[in-house]
């Protein structure tokens, strides 16, 4: 059946950024396959298209749109399409992002200007964009994926981390003004995960391999994770679980970390360039 040509009108929509792999697409994928009619979205048309024909040979629906989210014009441009030709979406997955592991003071300015279109701005004008018709219809869930990085400052992340801290405070608020609307805003904060980061982020100057590359849990226990908070709405989930007791470890032993993460950093550093 055409994406669009919708004979169930209980079906729902959902839209996922960053949907061209890792997170996003394991994501995409997971929704498909519960019945609903998913938009992926991200940069990169051959994968978006390769990934909406699988979905398809399974009986899902998927629509890809190829958008830049680091431009304004390519989020008004996902906003203005997909509110014109289906008046609403019914679940926002805000997984697209970006990193960066090294010295902040190598970093340059056009990588950090990245890191906060897609972090922060697109992540907040898509959520505003579709937040005004969700609460006038009383109904919708959007989702901002986030990082442990947000609660616990690492050497060699500062403003990853400092985005995804954003992402925290940013979904706190709208979470607690949308209480008893309808409308539920959460964050996922997640671990380490083994996706693509850690080699889109190496084609940028000066940025070192992320020493948690290999400890990452899979991209899909991450989709289930986020489909078990849509059929369970709250404010936070931790995947995986125990991480939840990561954010008092910065409370405990943040003088300690303060010793131990730069010597790691500046030990990695040698190793790439000495």
């Amino acid at each position: 059946m055409p994406f669009g040509d919708l004979t169930n009108a209980a079906q729902r929509i959902a839209v996922v950024t960053g949907a061209s792999s890792g997170i996003g697409a394991a994501t995409a994928t997971r929704l498909a396959q519960e019945g609903l009619a998913v938009v992926l979205i991200a940069r990169r048309r051959d994968r978006l298209d390769a990934l909406a024909k699988a979905l398809g040979d399974l009986g899902g629906q998927a629509l890809p749109l190829v958008a830049d989210l680091s431009r304004e014009s390519g989020r008004e441009q996902v906003l203005g399409k997909l509110l014109d030709r289906f008046g609403h979406v019914d679940i926002l997955i805000n997984n697209a992002g970006l990193g960066w592991y090294g010295y902040g003071h190598e970093m340059t300015w056009r990588t950090a200007r990245q890191l906060l279109r897609v972090n922060v701005e697109a992540m907040v004008q898509l959520t505003l964009g579709f937040l005004q018709e969700m609460h006038r219809r009383g109904v919708g869930h959007i989702i901002n994926v986030g990082s442990i990085a947000g609660s616990l400052p690492s050497q060699g992340i500062a403003v990853y981390g400092a985005t995804k801290a954003f992402v925290d405070n940013f979904t706190a608020a709208l979470h607690r003004e949308s209480r008893g609307t309808g409308v539920r805003i959460s964050v996922v904060r997640t671990g380490p995960v083994q996706t693509e980061f850690d080699t889109a982020l190496l084609k940028t100057p000066y940025a070192l391999h992320l020493p948690t590359e290999k400890a990452g849990i899979r991209a899909s226990a991450v989709a289930d994770g986020i489909w078990h908070l849509i059929r369970h709405p709250r404010r936070l989930m931790y995947i995986p679980r125990w991480l939840g007791v990561v954010p008092w470890l910065e409370l405990s032993f943040g003088p300690i970390i303060d010793w131990i993460g730069p010597l790691l950093l500046r030990r990695q550093s040698s190793d790439l360039r000495g």
